[in-house]
């Protein structure tokens, strides 16, 4: 335990001092974008401007984690995490909209660009990514949130080299139009990025199985452990990106009753052995159905009432569904 909350400590403190890097070279490229006219400096700072936000993202889903669960917060802010991710790749999409907007503008109508304060306010940009990507480098293995953050300031470093290499073109040969395409370049890894961001969040957002996960394939391995007739009623789902969750509805055979609990456990641990799920509800049952049921159970809105103060009907309308067994 004492190792986990050293290594937290030690992402911490990498997690700062490459926030610090990259907002520096976020500042540097908006204001150098900005004077010397040059959109693809323009550019690179959204791309920047997606990783310091995944940087942040990934500094507070530690922080967040550490917050206890309440009575109106069960999970905790452990989704906060998704939550912000959504948003921010729903900024930068319509940042990347932005910059091919402004590059088909200065496609038709070339502009003249500083290239020599450009380039060196791109190198300037390069060998920040490169400090603080060889910061993140060592945690990288350790942690996805560290893994995900240090891919982020690798792809930044490579757009800088591209604004780079464009502004040594245009310092040589006045051909302005190359700005506008490289914005276009960095333009379309930006809304690919956005892109992927997007649908990720949405995906945890929506109660989507894990990536990569099949219920079939889990029920399967469920049901192989011994004692276990079927599996039924079954949901898995993402709290957040270190948290996987799943319920199900256990049918254990009859002639291991008096084992149920010890049933139900070895479940536990094999699901978080073999698919790293580590919140689970298990609600053991002892029938012989004529009829197994679904694996996945179809969802029922509640009854609706035209007066829905009407108690005369609650007692109709309670779930007669069994009470989970403690275990």
């Amino acid at each position: 335990m004492h190792a986990d909350a050293h290594l937290d400590q030690s992402i911490t403190g990498r997690f700062k001092y490459a926030i610090f890097l990259t907002a520096v070279t976020l500042a540097a490229e908006v204001a150098g974008g900005i004077w010397t006219n040059s959109l693809a400096l323009l550019s690179d700072a959204a791309h920047v401007f997606l990783d310091l936000f995944a940087l942040v993202l990934s500094l507070a889903a530690i922080r967040l984690a550490a917050y206890p669960v309440s009575d109106t917060r069960t999970f905790g802010w452990h989704r906060t995490e998704v939550f912000a991710s959504f948003i921010n790749g729903a900024t930068v999409f319509l940042m990347a909209l932005g910059i091919f907007y402004e590059a088909w503008e200065r496609l038709l109508h070339p502009v003249e660009v500083k290239s020599l304060p450009m380039l060196i306010i791109a190198a300037i940009g390069l060998v920040m990514n490169l400090i603080a990507a060889s910061a993140l480098h060592s945690h990288s293995h350790d942690d996805l949130n560290v893994h995900s953050a240090f891919l982020h300031v690798i792809g930044d470093a490579a757009a800088s080299v591209g604004v780079i290499i464009g502004g040594i073109i245009m310092y040589y040969t006045n051909w302005y139009i190359l700005d506008a395409l490289i914005s276009a370049g960095i333009g379309c890894v930006i809304f690919w990025g956005s892109w992927r961001v997007i649908r990720e969040s949405s995906h945890i957002l929506l109660e989507g199985v894990p990536r990569g996960m099949s219920t079939q394939q889990v029920a399967a391995a469920m049901a192989e452990v011994e004692g276990v007739n079927a599996v039924h009623h079954m949901n898995i789902w993402t709290i957040c990106s270190h948290i996987l969750a799943l319920s199900a509805h256990i049918d254990v055979k009859p002639e291991q009753k008096e084992r149920q609990a010890e049933v139900l456990r070895q479940i536990e641990e094999m699901l978080f052995e073999r698919y790293h799920i580590s919140h689970t509800t298990l609600q053991a049952e002892c029938t012989r159905c004529v009829e197994a049921p679904p694996v996945i159970k179809e969802l029922r809105h509640r009854p609706r009432h035209n007066q829905p103060h009407d108690h005369d009907h609650d007692h109709d309308h309670h779930d007669h569904g069994h009470h989970a067994h403690d275990h």
